[in-house]
């Protein structure tokens, strides 16, 4: 092989409760975020397909778990849908939900599959969201009772526990860019809403810590690592504040214990700072993470602001930089976002360098299709060589940053099968395995799952 992996090296994919599960209306579980917003609002969505049936792995996760198993799959990330186990945000335990999260750790491990379980991957129950969602401490509150509640339950069986996915995501689309509801535009909502999470996720490690959980907790972040278009000052300045804003702002506090210096003196000049509680700094500054999960899909690119900015606009990330499209780039023409294999490599020595080698796997990693179909051959399996290819070339770079003394203990793919993708539905296709939405979610492997599968087996490529 010209890429081994160290022993124990993770394999596996990574997926949500939300995006899988369907049954939304089954067995207890309420309305999240997301059933309200499509009921009032379903043009918003790809063929205005809502997350009412997603891929039916509340059904079929027997089924869904042996083909994990047989594509190579030794560790799987789900999340724990908290309007499913909690329906009403506080308050009663859905006996119903504790039975089925209960049955799928347990089918994950008959299987061999380490369940790594994520707490909060965009759903929030409408109930929470009605109070406020992260602007509101009493839903802080709720979230961090939610975490302990997962803790008793499963804490005997799960070793590996995050608290929140990528959650930049929710500022950027709620409070900035309007992708997703509520879409609301305010800068200083979004940074308390930022701030708030923040204090929700140190708080339940602090109580992860209290119970004596045997295991590990971190957090997922996406890292989109900000590149200036040249190296004159002004551009390299662009970048600097991109990568505070989008990046920093996360990773600083989870990992150093505070918050980038430059970053809160960037928010202080334009008075955007959040309400900061008494303790909220001590409990952030006392509870680091024990491990960090990295989703990478692709770079940001900058430049020095040169667009003025319109009269009364209200503050915007954007105020301090422009975006920057390189030349020649390599591009996903489905989804629009740009391929740089090495950015991955940036990253693991980012963290070797600056984040004291802290213990990490890559979380995410994927290439969104859209119209798969077209590939599929005479056997009836998609034929996805260009999957293939993304990730054996993320991997050769994630190999020589291993090489080069980088703490990555594994790799997930983004995803195991093809799932719904929250206002995109089901519009690009990520999966090892297809869901065929015409033939009662028929589950076919396709030639990715059947390559993961050596992969896995050979601890390399």
């Amino acid at each position: 092989m010209s890429y081994p992996f160290p022993e124990n090296f993770w394999w596996g994919s990574a997926a949500s409760g939300p995006q899988t599960e369907g049954a939304a209306q089954m067995d207890g579980r309420k309305p999240s975020m997301w059933d309200y917003w499509h009921s009032i609002d379903p043009e918003s969505f790809h063929n205005e397909v809502g997350p009412e049936n997603t891929s039916d792995f509340y059904h079929r996760y027997k089924q869904d778990i042996a083909l994990m198993k047989k594509t190579g799959h030794n560790s799987f990330r789900t999340s724990i849908q908290w309007s499913r186990l909690i329906p009403d945000g506080v308050g009663e335990v859905n006996q119903l939900a504790v039975d089925f999260y209960g049955r799928v750790i347990d089918e994950l491990i008959a299987n061999d599959i380490e369940p790594f379980i994520n707490l909060y991957h965009f759903d929030m129950p409408m109930c929470m969201q009605e109070k406020g969602g992260w602007e509101s401490r009493e839903v802080v509150d709720a979230y961090v009772n939610f975490a302990t509640t997962c803790f008793r339950l499963f804490g005997d069986r799960v070793k590996y526990w995050f608290t929140f996915n990528e959650p930049i995501v929710p500022v950027e689309a709620s409070y900035l860019y309007q992708w997703h509801y509520p879409k609301i535009v305010d800068f200083k909502r979004g940074a308390q809403v930022a701030h708030n999470t923040i204090v929700a996720h140190a708080k339940a490690v602090e109580a992860f810590k209290k119970m004596k959980v045997d295991g590990e907790i971190g957090i997922i972040l996406n890292l989109t690592p900000s590149y200036p278009r040249s190296e004159d000052v002004e551009d390299v300045k662009a970048a600097h504040i991109a990568d505070l804003i989008f990046n920093r702002s996360f990773l600083d506090p989870v990992t150093k214990g505070e918050y980038p210096k430059d970053l809160v003196e960037i928010l202080r000049e334009r008075n955007m700072l959040p309400t900061i509680e008494v303790d909220d700094l001590t409990v952030i500054k006392n509870n680091p993470i024990d491990l960090l999960g990295v989703n990478y899909y692709q770079p940001r690119r900058v430049k020095a602001k040169e667009t003025p900015i319109p009269d009364g606009e209200a503050f915007m990330p954007e105020h301090l930089f422009d975006p920057y499209i390189m030349p020649g780039r390599k591009i996903n023409p489905h989804r629009g976002w740009e391929i740089c294999e090495e950015v991955i490599y940036d990253i693991m020595v980012d963290l070797r360098d600056h984040y004291g080698n802290l213990p990490f796997f890559i979380s995410e990693n994927g290439m969104g299709v859209e119209g798969e179909e077209k590939f599929r051959n005479a056997e009836g399996f998609i034929e996805d060589d260009y999957r293939i290819e993304f990730i054996q070339e993320h991997l050769k770079w994630v190999h020589k940053g291993l090489q080069e003394g980088a703490n990555c203990l594994g790799y997930h793919l983004w995803t195991f099968m093809d799932n719904w993708s929250w206002a995109n539905a089901y519009k690009n296709r990520y999966g090892l395995v297809e869901v065929d939405l015409q033939k009662d979610l028929k589950r076919t492997v396709k030639k990715s799952g059947k390559w993961y599968k050596q992969l896995s087996e050979n601890n390399g490529f």
